[in-house]
């Protein structure tokens, strides 16, 4: 067998919670289905930041598509990161900022930042759904 097939051979592993002392969870999108939030809060900032920048350079506005833009560019990624790879994919170049950097500042972390505000917005609004089958795991 080379390097490669060993990369990509799918083992199965069976954990017994008896093992084990102490489990750590990742909550967001591991015991709770929070990826819509995550998509709703990236739509509403990079709406309002592609109609700004549309109006400015007298372009067409296309919006940010919450399946295709937010699968392809932003889930599982840092928000930092993503928000960059996004701006790219449309030909935006901003700079990155500081994670110090206020949701009115254009730059990626300004962005992110703001997304992040959002979100916290929409989890104090919203119901979360939580994995059951992921929640069995620690009973």
């Amino acid at each position: 067998m080379n390097e490669h097939e060993s990369c990509s051979m799918n083992i199965a592993l069976t954990l017994c919670h008896q093992d084990y002392g102490a489990v750590i969870f990742d909550l967001d999108g591991v015991l709770t289905n929070t990826a819509q939030l995550h998509a709703s809060a990236w739509k509403k900032v990079f709406d309002n930041f592609l109609l700004q920048t549309a109006q400015n350079k007298g372009t067409p506005f296309i919006p940010f598509d919450t399946d295709m833009d937010y699968l392809v560019y932003l889930d599982g990624k840092p928000h930092y990161d993503g928000a960059s790879a996004f701006l790219k994919s449309r030909g935006i170049n901003l700079p990155w900022g500081s994670p110090e950097d206020g949701p009115d500042v254009q730059s990626i972390c300004g962005l992110g930042n703001l997304k992040d505000s959002y979100f916290i917005s929409h989890l104090q609004q919203k119901v979360i759904e939580v994995y059951e089958s992921s929640v069995a795991l620690v009973r």
